[in-house]
């Protein structure tokens, strides 16, 4: 578990369908609705952002790093990241620690928010605990940046899926 700028989450390697699995079964999420992807730096998604325009690029990166998860062409993230989409969701977070937790593992990460489907997101590392306190292998202490905001959601059409617009 770690922390982001608004809620604590839950990461594992993407391309882990095992680790993935055990994710969506702490969560009780089904793999359908898919999972939001960080990274360190705007280059981990090269594969993503090669595919748009300069001007869809652009908007992009001016909200990264930040708390702005961007909805673009899924290239090379399995279904069970992707759920039954076709696209993958995708952030450089804004919180510094997060990024960390990416380049130490060398490339990008599930994040998801640390909650049981249906429960309140945590907040805070003592609630994150409650929730997952045997099911996880670790909890990087940390400080969420602003309790309670979740990252806005965008779509490349100009859509929020979630948060303000």
């Amino acid at each position: 578990m770690h922390a982001t700028e608004g809620v604590w989450g839950l990461a594992c390697d993407p391309f882990d369908e095992g680790c993935v699995a055990r994710v969506l079964r702490l969560k009780r999420r089904p793999v359908e609705k898919g999972l939001i992807v960080i990274a360190a730096a705007a280059e981990d998604f090269a594969p993503e952002l090669d595919g748009l325009d300069a001007k869809q690029c652009d908007e992009i990166l001016d909200t990264w790093p930040g708390a702005v998860t961007w909805v673009v062409p899924n290239r090379r993230f399995p279904s069970w990241i992707t759920g039954k989409h076709a696209t993958v969701a995708i952030r450089v977070p804004g919180h510094p620690q997060a990024r960390s937790l990416c380049r130490a593992f060398g490339g990008p990460l599930v994040s998801t928010s640390a909650n049981p489907a249906g429960e309140p997101s945590a907040l805070s590392a003592d609630q994150a605990d409650e929730y997952f306190r045997a099911g996880v292998d670790y909890q990087l202490p940390g400080e969420v940046q602003n309790p309670g905001q979740p990252s806005q959601i965008r779509t490349l059409a100009g859509s929020v899926l979630r948060g303000s617009g």
